[in-house]
């Protein structure tokens, strides 16, 4: 399979510590003990480690997990993905980032394994650990007072006729759903609750209608909607974070049943020259895990 290389931008982390984690769940290790930060600090103070519940057994299916290693806190820190193509077109086969740190191990010694994720269907979540604490996730409040609806399926050129709103673009810039950005939330669900009443009005089966909050998850997903990795970038408490979205058709396909499947990747720091590279590698389709 021919790989290609992809520039994802950079991500920022002042806490001096970086983290790798499933975006499904960032917002639920308050709820299991320590806050995220806190147990992503002292993995990074021993040079880097996978997180995970329980913390003293075996990866428990179904949790929170991520990766969390020291990094630069002075500078951006370059984001590339190696791509390939899969069931549902290109997807990442390497996830690296320039971690701007000195190498820790020996001269050209062999890569340091911290541990291995699965490909979290909620998409993945890339930024500096404190950050990360401030996380809203997808059952969140809106963190600005703001929501989005879209609609779209059977009389949706109907109800946008009569209602109006712009059609959303996605990856390679096909029409998405119909919908209207960035309104107050009592606008938001007065919107949505137009077009159900109009829907009863006919009756119309087949429209669907979303009212998505303004939480970090929601936004991620948003900014990542028109690139072809579902790669996008939001801004949590100053610092830059990357979220990185999976298609459904790739997700069942090759990571369905994630941990539970044994559907999981192994997560390296390796040697460039002087400095280090995080760099999670998932098989491509066809291809088997190391």
């Amino acid at each position: 399979m021919s790989e290609t290389s992809v520039d994802l931008g950079v991500v920022t982390a002042p806490s001096g510590v970086l983290v790798l984690g499933m975006a499904g769940w960032i917002d639920h290790w308050p709820a299991l003990g320590d806050p995220l930060s806190v147990r992503a600090l002292a993995a990074a103070k021993q040079g880097g480690g996978h997180l995970h519940e329980p913390v003293d057994g075996p990866s428990r299916d179904w949790s929170c997990e991520a990766v969390a290693m020291p990094a630069a806190a002075d500078r951006p820190l370059r984001v590339r993905a190696e791509t390939g193509e899969s069931y549902d077109g290109p997807v990442v086969t390497v996830l690296e980032v320039d971690l701007g740190m000195p190498w820790p191990g020996d001269p050209d010694g062999e890569p340091i394994r911290l541990g291995d994720l699965p490909v979290d269907r909620c998409g993945m979540v890339l930024g500096d650990a404190r950050a990360l604490d401030s996380f809203v996730g997808l059952p969140g409040e809106s963190i600005d007072g703001l929501a989005d609806v879209t609609y779209w399926g059977k009389y949706e050129d109907d109800a946008h006729a009569r209602f109006g709103g712009a059609p959303m673009s996605q990856v390679d810039g096909r029409r998405g759903p119909y919908g209207r950005l960035d309104l107050p939330l009592h606008e938001a669900h007065e919107f949505a609750s137009q077009l159900q009443s109009w829907l009863a009005e006919g009756p119309r089966i087949g429209l669907v209608v979303s009212v998505d909050a303004h939480t970090h998850f929601h936004l991620l997903d948003r900014a990542g909607q028109t690139h072809p990795l579902l790669a996008g970038q939001i801004e949590i408490d100053g610092c830059q974070v990357l979220g990185l979205g999976w298609d459904p058709g790739d997700h069942s396909m090759r990571h369905h049943g994630e941990r539970a499947w044994n559907q999981v990747y192994a997560v390296t720091l390796e040697q460039r020259g002087t400095t280090t590279l995080l760099r999670w590698t998932i098989p491509a389709e066809g291809e088997e895990p190391e």
